[in-house]
């Protein structure tokens, strides 16, 4: 667990904050705690590490999704939010700039990798003995940030690593000591087909290990390797995923500078592609197929749909700050461009500029058509949707419902401009839609009718999406726009981020082109709203509608539409609402400060149990039984204090399951450490047969926890003469054994002279040091010490 923890603060160098690292730590926990729990249960190895995974999943369930059943508890509902978490997660890995945000996806996908990780480690060491194979593991834990960050990890990173797997090896090494030293010396070497498991494990993860790194490695390093050709193609910077979701939760990283922007009046959108396909139940994507042929991007344009060359040039320069995709960014009807390098190009049907492989560009000059229509322009034609590909009217399915509600909304509309304003006017506060980074929870099986007719809450995707699917369900030709608001000026430039991502409806005007139309109902400055929807207020000029919105979700300034507060969350969404709020709470940085004090309490307490127990090895002296007896549970204790309460900062229901596991794991040793002390008190305190009684029944149980086996028809001096033998006691540990069989045996059946003659402190001083003996040369591991095989396998016999 402690080698596992440790590999993973590698991830330093690619995930931002600390938070991340309290969920490592409860997965990694609690996949330690189900194997010990699991194997003292003697459940086969493959199911202990099937029992582990479904912990894993129960954690993971808890803290990142509201729909589980008793709240950790996978269901169909919780498994759909999953995999919008995780695909949130990997489109951040895809287009992100390490140290990217610890972000509620980022953080799902870092509790599974290390929690998965920790389980493979577990078996490795456990089950399969094999130590050593976890290193090349624990490696590709460190190849994977060092493959993407871009700076050197931290030291630090490295020498806890280091000794966490040291440490793992010392230990191994002095308990197989130990286990060789107590057992019967071989009458021979040990032959070969006693030796292929480890050898096998070993080698089998020898093999992964350089697989898995060779993989690893060709992630980000394309290009800088010997001998590699063509264009380097750079793996720090941002992207956007070509694809709109009608579900799921907004992912709010950092706000990194994507484009500098100098040329332009006022703010416009600045489009990176379109999405012409819908996919009911899910959202837009690209066509299937291959990109388009277009033509290269460097110099003049074939002019696009709706420019006939009058409107004058405007000239544009745009320097890409942390942009790194396919995609290359343009305004308005472009023309040509300038400083564009060989293998980008130009298509006209879509209003995009590509390429077949991610790259980050240079600055570039556009020279573009800004001039838009006027209501009256647009109003004055009639779209032929037989002009364009039937790929911009084609829908696959849309619930009556919504159908119905287009022509409702249009009933009345007299062009085709006026049914579109009215879809738009539609997306409005009044009609009870607010802007939010998540959509709704979902109650209707059909996601487009769920957010049009019910949920009405969402950010810019839903919007986009839902308005262009009810414009093509009235045969209106549109497609789906991707792209970035206006930014945020500074004199003459404006500075496009990535919270300015953004996607907004375009629909289709004969010869004035595509003309777009944001339905997202949000004003915050940064947006633009074209004349087309500010003329003649009293038919619709409600500039609360036009405003643009930050994708990313900028917090709307409106009470009715702010986010809801931390109380008034469910506990599953604690873990994104971390993310988003910044600065722990002041309860939060108390609850984990006290964790961190707990668990460095149980570490101090651990090591002055390993220090103390050597040192009295090592010294020989006696220490009475019991006196530090409780000294390992208290450590475990504080130990799992630790992690409850790490678990309850993450979800209650992960702290419940953690103090359960916590109660499952010490019952036994409480159990056998409170009998202990009983017996002890009644030797040194007791009759002289209830004091030889509780002798006899102590030895016995001390000796079953050992793993030898003594039967209640074994004499006294036969126990006497198995426990030598077994383990092997040194002279003063037999003088003690022989001295407390002779005196049970008085006590038993001697006269009641010789009983009144009993030495009580000498008999206890004996029994005291029968068992320090058995410390000395047949010590318990931890293991044994927690889950002791008297109560467990009493427990399991009844």
């Amino acid at each position: 667990m402690f080698a596992t923890i440790s590999a993973a603060t590698s991830l330093t160098g690619v995930v931002r904050g600390g938070v991340w690292l309290a969920f490592v730590a409860v997965a990694a926990l609690l996949v330690a705690f189900t194997g010990l729990a699991l194997r003292a249960l003697r459940v086969p190895t493959p199911l202990v590490g099937l029992g582990q995974a479904v912990v894993l999943l129960f954690l993971v369930t808890g803290s990142f999704t509201n729909s589980g059943i008793l709240a950790i508890i996978p269901g169909p509902a919780a498994f759909a939010e999953l995999d919008e978490v995780l695909t949130a997660a990997f489109g951040t890995i895809r287009t992100g700039v390490p140290p990217v945000e610890g972000t509620a996806p980022i953080l799902c996908l870092a509790t599974i990798a290390i929690g998965l990780v920790a389980i493979v480690v577990d078996t490795l060491v456990v089950a399969a003995a094999a130590p050593a194979a976890t290193g090349l593991v624990l490696l590709c834990v460190y190849a994977v940030p060092s493959a993407l960050a871009d700076d050197l990890l931290p030291w630090w990173t490295f020498v806890l690593g280091a000794t966490a797997f040291a440490i793992l090896l010392a230990v191994d090494g002095t308990h197989r000591h130990n286990r060789w030293r107590n057992r019967p010396a071989p009458s021979g070497g040990v032959p070969a087909a006693a030796r292929p498991t480890p050898v096998a494990v070993v080698a089998g993860a020898l093999a992964a290990g350089l697989v898995t790194g060779t993989a690893i490695t060709g992630i980000g390093t394309e290009g800088s390797l010997p001998g590699s050709k063509g264009e380097r193609t750079v793996l720090g910077g941002l992207g956007v995923n070509p694809f709109t979701s009608l579900r799921g939760m907004l992912d709010q990283g950092e706000d990194v500078p994507l484009f500098r922007v100098s040329g332009l009046d006022e703010p416009r959108l600045l489009r990176a592609f379109t999405l012409d396909t819908y996919q009911p139940n899910e959202g837009w994507r690209l066509a299937e197929g291959p990109m388009p042929a277009g033509v290269p991007a460097n110099g003049q344009l074939p002019p696009g749909p709706g420019d006939d060359g009058s409107a004058p040039d405007r000239r544009i320069t745009i320097e890409p700050v942390h942009w790194n995709d396919v995609w290359l960014p343009v305004y308005g009807s472009p023309r040509a461009l300038e400083g564009v390098s060989e293998g980008w190009y130009y298509d006209r049907t879509s209003g995009s500029v590509f390429r077949e492989r991610r790259q980050a560009p240079g600055p570039y000059m556009e020279t573009a058509a800004l001039t838009e229509p006027t209501k009256a322009d647009l109003r004055g034609v009639e779209p032929d949707p037989a002009e364009i590909d039937d790929a911009y009217t084609q829908v696959p399915h849309v619930d009556q419902r919504v159908a119905r509600l287009a022509e409702r909304l249009t009933a009345s509309s007299e062009t085709t401009f006026d049914k579109v304003h009215a879809i738009w006017e539609y997306f409005d506060v009044e009609n009870g839609f607010v802007y939010d980074t998540r959509t709704a929870p979902a109650a209707d099986r059909d996601a487009l009718a769920d957010f049009v007719l019910q949920g009405k809450r969402g950010y810019c995707e839903q919007y986009a999406s839902a308005m262009a699917v009810m414009l093509r369900s009235l045969d209106i030709p549109a497609r789906v726009a991707i792209g970035f608001t206006g930014g945020t000026p500074d004199g003459d430039v404006r500075t496009i981020t990535s919270r300015d991502a953004h996607a907004w409806v375009e629909v289709y005007f004969g010869e004035h082109g595509w003309v777009g139309f944001d339905p997202t109902p949000l004003a915050d400055g940064r947006g633009y709203l074209p004349p087309y929807l500010t003329e003649e207020s009293d038919e619709g000029g409600d500039t609360a509608n036009g405003g643009d919105e930050v994708p990313s979700a900028r917090p709307n300034d409106s009470p009715d539409q702010s986010e809801p507060t931390r109380d008034e969350q469910e506990p599953g969404d604690v873990a994104a609402q971390q993310t988003q709020d910044g600065p722990l709470s002041d309860r939060d940085t108390w609850l984990l400060l006290f964790a961190a004090i707990l668990a460095a309490a149980a570490v101090t307490v651990a090591v002055i149990v390993i220090v103390s127990a050597r040192r009295s090895r090592a010294s020989g002296t006696t220490t009475p039984a019991g006196r530090a007896a409780w000294l390992p549970l208290v450590a475990v204790g504080l130990g799992s204090l630790a992690a409850v309460l790490l678990g309850w900062w993450v979800h209650w229901a992960v702290a419940s399951a953690l103090l359960v596991c916590t109660g499952l794991l010490l019952a036994p040793a409480v159990v056998r450490q409170t009998q202990r002390h009983r017996r002890l008190n009644a030797v040194e305190h007791g009759s002289d047969v209830a004091a030889a009684d509780a002798a006899w029944r102590e030895l016995r149980q001390e000796c079953g926890d050992r793993n030898l086996h003594i039967t209640s028809s074994d004499t006294v001096r036969l126990a006497a003469q198995k426990i030598a033998r077994k383990h092997r006691l040194d002279d003063r540990g037999k003088q003690d054994l022989r001295v407390l069989v002779t005196m049970i045996e008085q006590s038993w059946y001697g006269s009641a002279r010789e009983r009144s003659d009993r030495d009580a402190a000498g008999f206890a001083r004996a029994f005291l040091g029968v068992l320090d003996a058995l410390d000395r040369v047949a010590p318990l591991s931890w293991k044994g010490r927690l889950l002791p095989r008297s109560v467990v396998r009493r427990t399991r016999s009844r």
